[in-house]
């Protein structure tokens, strides 16, 4: 099964990170986001990967075009230049990546995709820029068990503040940014339907937007509640989060 991951965002609330490199491309723990994400897939066994590339999609495909290399051992006979890998890269992964525009929406994308996708029946989706510890292998058996076109991830997202109760000026309560603290979001990591195709159009079209929301009407959209981790990376706060969490060994994500 094939596994998309949207890669051609600007990423311009990170822009520290992001003029010279998209922002799937932006490390924690020395490693790309993308490759996180990968990893988190290929511990369920989806090692089929569709990258839809934009703003600096070059970056993306250097890196995969060295992947092999830099994940292995290697031999290096400097007076011939020939080449020997001691330890083979671990990753069973393919991955197709297909200049999706510079300008593409998210749904727009998608829909670009559309003659490479829909042939393979049913294939999952998410954004290049978001971890979680999401069981793929039980949000794929749940969304086969519902027949519809589409599952959405719903996910709590951690509040940006903690939160406090008074006794006048007396605090008698502080919260440290509860998981709980905001109401459910699209978390990402959808299942799709090629029928899903029907109700997309051209590069504008934003998938968050008329897609998803004519789902919902059609019946044809269902949500499987993620009540575990998950943390987008929008800000530079964000990255340094994700850094911390990866770099205590016990980062929530790190299944594989």
């Amino acid at each position: 099964m094939k596994a998309v991951i949207l890669c051609g965002g600007l990423g311009t609330r990170l822009s520290e990170e992001t003029q010279l490199k998209p922002k799937p491309m932006v490390t924690v723990g020395g490693h790309p986001m993308l490759w996180h994400i990968m990893n988190s897939y290929g511990a369920h066994g989806f090692n089929d990967f569709v990258l839809a590339l934009g703003y600096r999609g070059e970056v993306i495909k250097e890196y995969f075009l060295n992947f092999y290399a830099l994940d292995s051992d290697l031999s290096v006979d400097l007076k011939t230049g020939e080449v020997k890998h001691i330890r083979q890269s671990q990753r069973d992964w393919k991955a197709d990546l297909i200049d999706t525009g510079a300008e593409s929406m998210t749904g727009g994308r998608l829909h670009r995709l559309e003659r490479l996708l829909r042939p393979s029946g049913t294939f999952m989706l998410t954004y290049g820029d978001g971890v979680a510890d999401v069981d793929l292998t039980r949000l794929l058996a749940f969304h086969r068990s519902h027949g519809k076109l589409a599952t959405v991830t719903a996910v709590r997202p951690p509040a940006r503040f903690g939160g406090m109760m008074f006794d006048g000026d007396m605090v008698t309560e502080f919260m440290e940014k509860p998981q709980t603290g905001e109401g459910w979001i699209n978390g990402g990591y959808f299942v799709f339907e090629p029928g899903v195709f029907d109700y997309l159009s051209g590069d504008a079209t934003v998938l968050e937007g008329a897609p998803l929301e004519t789902l919902a009407r059609d019946g044809q959209l269902m949500a499987f509640k993620h009540e575990g981790f998950w943390q987008c990376m929008d800000t530079l706060r964000d990255r340094q989060s994700l850094e911390s969490l990866w770099a205590s060994g016990a980062a929530p994500w790190k299944k594989w």
